[in-house]
């Protein structure tokens, strides 16, 4: 799976001069009680001043990790590659181990299995056979759109994914977290390395106040 910064428009200035603009006040340099202010505007989720920074990702990962993570729409925009257009070999995500099923839980997973290479070996035969079915489709003339019916959610996809800071910040509080699925947790850890790079006082307050509102709930 591959994550990477693409683009980046704003800094932690760019949100303390959309907050002040309401008094007519613009700063050239970040301040030191700029940071009392982004600490404020998210402690007391004002969410628009952060709404004025903006970055674009191009993420790889498996169907199913993508699935999961375009569910988070509200201030995000989403390009991703069709197989209605590209025929090109498919190509699947590999696991490392394979997960036991949780004792308490109906989702999330706990512990390893015993039998990883049966486990692998499943996974393998699963994706040979997609494999030569969907070749088999497509050299019988069916179009692609409905040849790709036949590849598993182990599919690799790719996508452009562009949003707000805040947007982002909202993505990360949720698929950060412990309980969220390994594999999109790894590309959400990569989104919020970036962003604390980015935007180092505006994403501690984003991510800290977010942290502490999900505790006292």
């Amino acid at each position: 799976m591959e994550t990477k910064l693409i683009d980046v428009m704003g800094t932690d200035l760019t949100v303390v001069n959309a907050a002040r603009v309401s008094f007519g006040k613009k700063k050239k340099k970040f301040e030191e009680g700029d940071e009392k202010l982004i600490r404020y505007l998210a402690k007391h989720n004002h969410w628009s001043p952060f709404g004025h920074c903006m970055l674009q990702f191009h993420i790889k990962a498996p169907v199913f990790v993508a699935r999961q993570l375009v569910k988070h729409q509200i201030g995000l925009v989403w390009n991703e590659i069709s197989r209605r257009y590209v025929d090109t070999q498919p190509e699947f995500y590999e696991v490392d181990k394979w997960r036991g099923q949780p004792i308490d839980k109906k989702q999330g997973s706990d512990g390893e299995v015993e039998k990883q290479g049966s486990c692998a070996y499943s996974k393998q035969m699963v994706e040979n056979n997609a494999i030569i079915a969907y070749n088999d489709l497509l050299n019988a003339g069916v179009a692609p759109e409905q040849a790709r019916m036949v590849l598993p959610q182990s599919l690799m996809t790719e996508w452009y994914w562009s949003g707000s800071l805040y947007a982002f910040a909202r993505v990360c509080n949720l698929r950060c977290a412990k309980d969220s699925q390994y594999e999109t947790r790894l590309i959400a850890n990569e989104i919020d390395t970036q962003c604390k790079i980015k935007f180092p006082v505006s994403w501690k307050e984003l991510r800290t106040w977010a942290e502490k509102s999900i505790q006292n709930t």
